[in-house]
C-alpha cells in the first residue's frame, strides 16, 4: 500500500519503545489530543519540545522544553534554524500557519511531518464509503481564513501547504469524531451524563445504527507508531467497522446508570419534531440526510498501518471517570446536546403519537 511502511503495515504493539529516539516537535500539545500524542511519544522515549501559547493547561509537561508564542506572530521566529527530526502539528487551522512554520524550521534535517487534519476536508457526506481520495472541499474565497464557515477547505488548504513544503515526508491523518478523556466539546459525554442523569433517556433512531469514533488515545498511540515507522501518506483515522448506537448506550447504562430507560425514537419523528441532525442528539444522523456518509468512512488505511481501537465500553469508563473529577463549574453545564426540557417535549410526543394510542 502506498506511503505504509513494512513496520506500520505489520502494525507494532503498544507501548513499544522507540528503536531510535528522535527529536520531535509538536505544536499544540496541551488541549485535547495534544496531550494523548505528547505522553505516547514521551513515553516511546522520543525527545520532545512544545510550541504554544501557553494559555492552555499551563504547566502540563513541566519537565519538557516549552517554546511559547503565538505560531501567527513573529514568536514563530524563535523555532528560526532550530533542527527536529519530526514535526507534529495538531493546531494548524490556516494555510498560513503552516507555511510560516516551514519557513522558520531547517527541512533538510526534517524527516516528517505529520499533520493532524479532520474528515471534514471531504465535499461530500451524502454518500457511504468515503476514501482518502474523495473529493475535498475548495475554498470558494481563496483569500478567506473563516475558520467557523470554511473549516474543511481551510484544512485542506492546510494539508496541500504542507505537501507543499515537504514533498514525500507528510503524514496526513484525518481523524473522524474523536471521544474520550479530556474532550472539551462535551459531545460524547453527553451520553454518558445523560444516562446518569436517570428517567427516560431519548435514543435516536434504532439500537442497530451504526457510529464511528475514535478514542483520543488510540490516535495518540498510533501517531507515536507512525513516528516510529516513519509512515507517510494520506489516513482516515477512524473505527474500521464503528459499534452500534445501542451497544455505546448500553455500556453507558451498565457502567453509570443500569435503571435509566432507553426510548428508542424513530428518525422520522424526531425529524418531525424539528430535532437537529448532530446538534440537538450528538452523534445522530439521519439515514436520509446530508451527514449520512459520516459513519461510514473507509478507514482500511489506517487499519493496515496499525490502528487499533479500544473497547466503547473502555471509552465510556475513562470518560466518565474524567467528566466526575471536573471542577463543580465545568460540571454545572454541558456544551453540547440537548436541554432536559426540549428532551421531555419530544418524548411527550412520542407518546402521544397515534400508533402509541393504538397500543396503550
Amino acid at each position: 500500500m502506498k506511503g505504509v511502511g513494512a513496520a506500520a503495515a505489520a502494525g507494532l504493539s503498544p507501548g513499544l519503545r522507540a528503536a531510535q529516539p528522535l527529536s520531535v516537535l509538536v505544536m499544540g500539545g496541551t488541549g485535547f489530543i495534544g496531550p494523548h500524542i505528547v505522553r505516547a511519544l514521551r513515553d516511546a522515549g522520543h525527545r520532545l519540545t512544545l510550541f504554544n501559547r501557553g494559555k492552555t493547561n499551563p504547566g502540563l509537561f513541566p519537565g519538557l522544553e516549552l517554546i511559547k508564542g503565538d505560531r501567527l506572530t513573529s514568536d514563530i521566529e524563535q523555532l528560526q534554524g532550530r533542527r527536529w527530526d519530526v514535526v507534529i502539528d495538531t493546531a494548524a487551522y490556516l494555510p498560513r500557519a503552516v507555511d510560516t512554520l516551514m519557513a522558520q524550521l531547517d527541512r533538510d534535517s526534517l524527516q516528517q511531518y505529520v499533520f493532524v487534519s479532520t474528515i471534514s476536508v471531504y465535499a461530500n457526506f451524502g454518500t457511504p464509503d468515503i476514501d482518502e481520495s474523495a473529493p475535498k472541499e475548495v475554498l470558494p474565497e481563496p483569500e478567506s481564513e473563516d475558520v467557523n464557515q470554511y473549516y474543511g477547505a481551510l484544512k485542506f488548504a492546510c494539508e496541500e501547504a504542507a505537501r507543499g513544503a515537504l514533498p514525500g515526508r507528510v503524514l496526513t491523518i484525518r481523524p473522524g469524531m474523536i471521544i474520550g478523556p479530556g474532550d472539551p466539546t462535551d459531545r460524547f459525554t453527553y451520553w454518558p451524563v445523560r444516562v446518569a442523569r436517570g428517567g427516560r433517556v431519548l435514543a435516536p433512531g434504532a439500537p442497530g445504527d451504526t457510529i464511528q469514533t475514535i478514542d483520543a488515545r488510540d490516535l495518540a498511540d498510533w501517531i507515536a507508531r507512525c513516528v516510529g515507522s516513519r509512515t507517510v501518506g494520506e489516513f482516515n483515522a477512524t473505527s474500521d467497522t464503528g459499534v452500534s448506537f445501542g451497544e455505546m448506550l448500553g455500556a453507558c447504562r451498565e457502567l453509570v446508570n443500569p435503571d435509566a430507560e432507553l426510548v428508542w425514537v424513530t428518525h422520522d419523528f424526531l425529524l418531525a419534531q424539528g430535532v437537529n441532525e448532530w446538534v440537538d442528539l450528538p452523534f445522530w444522523v439521519s439515514p436520509e440526510g446530508e451527514l449520512r456518509g459520516a459513519w461510514t468512512v473507509n478507514a482500511e488505511r489506517a487499519t493496515v498501518a496499525g490502528l487499533t481501537h479500544r473497547p466503547i465500553r473502555d471509552t465510556v469508563a475513562d470518560l466518565y471517570t474524567w467528566w466526575q473529577a471536573q471542577p463543580a463549574e465545568r460540571r454545572a453545564s454541558l456544551r453540547a446536546g440537548m436541554s432536559a426540557e426540549r428532551e421531555a417535549e419530544v418524548l411527550a410526543a412520542w407518546d402521544q403519537r397515534p400508533a402509541a394510542a393504538a397500543t396503550g
